[in-house]
């Protein structure tokens, strides 16, 4: 029994030949003539079966592969229904047939992987896309489709197969031309040009409709009318010279769109626009205030000005300008101060200035040339205003003594003021006073012992007279057997006191 795989080979047979020394005009036997004809019916027939029946048996459904949904699928290159393959001549053999359904069946399965993934591409919109890549793939395979009606297997494989990759190449592309769509999509935004926007929204849409980036790009486009609307108000107000306004504009045009480069680099640039144009309107009000002698408000300036630019050394020397110029006229207002004090003979006052002056600057020659001065007036204002003030200590000889000696030193002071003038007439009249005794009298019982404090013990007596200088004195009684008495008087320079009695009446 044989295999339908094996190889077919005819069957050997030979035609009777004339027997040995026969001529050719000899007939053949009545027998021979009788089997002849049916004979070559028969081989004839045999030919026929290995021709025609064989081959179909061979190719049958016991050794064919499985009818594929390509081999009866639209060509990838026309869609129509590829008609079938029509051999140009006979198969050579079962065998050779056997191969070239082996063929056929990879053929088909390069194909229907081709046929799939065209399907899948352009379900994603390929053919907008990315038309001229599926064009070229389209032909390849139509080349492919050529063999494969010529039934040359093997090229029509590799045709299909080079489609394929082509394909496979372009859907691998897919995430590439994802990102440049959308970064088309961005670049278009930002430029404000609707028109560019829709060609990559589009291919975006098709590729990945539930991306993340598109959500994002929609949202965006759906605020560029305002955004532009934003952005010509900011670019309107800057060239007006409204800096503010348009840092405002744009600060609205970033909260629309955060993700505006547009929009956050033309608010960097304004910002810094803006800032440098308030500083420089700080600076100014500062120095105009430092040259009106408004030292706070030239301080509050500069201050505004160094939050805008810290760094900037400019505002340093402002800085120091503003202090040499306080310094100075701090100074200046001492100096003036020190010198009206004087003026009004206020001497410990005008000390006081000049002490100031000397703490900010030691080697200020006004300053230590008016404490030179200043200061012994004042020392001498000090003691005849304490003299003033308790004239009834000039009963004291001692102290008496000191005031002729600073009355002669006033004296030689120049210039003498209104003050110091007053001073030295009524020191001198209440000198002449204390200078002056004044008759006292005292009065006891002739049996009490008297003294009088810092003047004299005056005994027992009736009634006694004394020559006293204006001033308060005390006077002590004392008696065996009775407590002490003290009286304290004061002789007044005025005239006569009432007299004084100083007795012991008390018993022990």
């Amino acid at each position: 029994m044989t295999s339908p795989n094996d190889p077919v080979t005819p069957t050997p047979f030979n035609v009777a030949q004339p027997a040995a020394g026969a001529t050719g005009t000899a007939k053949p036997s009545n027998e021979q003539s009788r089997w002849l004809l049916p004979g070559l019916a028969f081989l004839l027939i045999l030919a026929l079966a290995v021709v025609f029946w064989l081959p179909s048996y061979l190719s049958g459904p016991a050794t064919s592969p499985p009818a594929s949904p390509a081999a009866v699928a639209p060509s990838v290159a026309t869609g129509s229904a590829a008609p079938p393959a029509q051999p140009t001549e006979p198969a050579a053999s079962p065998w050779s047939d056997a191969q070239q359904a082996r063929l056929r069946k990879e053929a088909q399965e390069v194909l229907a992987q081709l046929v799939e993934l065209q399907f899948s591409l352009e379900s994603v919109g390929a053919a907008t896309w990315a038309s001229a890549a599926l064009d070229s793939a389209k032909a390849t395979a139509k080349g492919g489709d050529g063999h494969y009606q010529a039934r040359e297997f093997v090229a029509a494989k590799e045709q299909y197969q080079d489609s394929l990759q082509q394909l496979q190449a372009l859907d691998a592309q897919r995430p590439d031309i994802l990102t440049k769509a959308l970064q088309a999509a961005s670049e278009a935004i930002e430029a404000g040009d609707a028109e560019a926007l829709q060609p990559p929204l589009a291919t975006a849409e098709l590729l990945a409709p539930g991306s993340p980036d598109l959500a994002q790009l929609k949202a965006r486009v759906a605020v560029m009318e305002p955004l532009q609307a934003q952005l010509d108000t900011a670019q309107a107000a800057e060239r007006a010279g409204e800096l503010a306004a348009a840092e405002a504009a744009l600060i609205e045009a970033t909260q629309l769109d955060p993700a505006s480069q547009r929009a956050s680099q033309a608010l960097a640039r304004v910002q810094v626009a803006h800032a440098a144009q308030r500083y420089q309107r700080a600076m100014s009000e500062g120095y105009a205030a430092l040259d009106d002698g408004r030292f706070d408000a030239a301080g509050r300036a500069f201050k505004a000005a160094r939050t805008l630019q810290p760094n900037n050394p400019e505002i340093d020397a402002a800085a120091a300008e503003l202090a040499s110029a306080q310094t100075a006229s701090r100074l200046g207002k001492l100096q003036r101060e020190a010198r009206q004090l004087e003026g009004e003979e206020a001497w410990s006052e005008a000390v006081t200035r000049y002490e100031e002056a000397l703490k900010v600057d030691a080697t200020l020659v006004f300053a230590q040339e008016g404490l030179a001065r200043a200061q012994p007036r004042a020392s001498l204002d000090k003691q005849l205003r304490a003299t003033l003030a308790a004239p009834e200590r000039l009963a004291d000889p001692a102290v008496a003594q000191n005031l002729e000696q600073l009355l002669a030193q006033a004296r030689a002071l120049e210039p003498r003021g209104a003050t110091l003038s007053t001073q030295l007439d009524e020191l001198s009249r209440l000198l002449t006073a204390a200078n002056t005794p004044v008759t006292v009298t005292l009065r006891s019982d002739q049996v009490t012992s008297v003294i009088v404090q810092r003047v004299a013990r005056l005994g027992q007596f009736a009634e006694h007279s004394l020559s006293l200088r204006p001033g308060t004195y005390t006077a002590v009684g004392t008696r065996d057997g009775y407590r002490d008495v003290r009286e304290t008087f004061t002789v007044s320079a005025s005239g006569a006191a009432t007299p004084i009695l100083i007795a012991c009446t008390d018993a022990i």
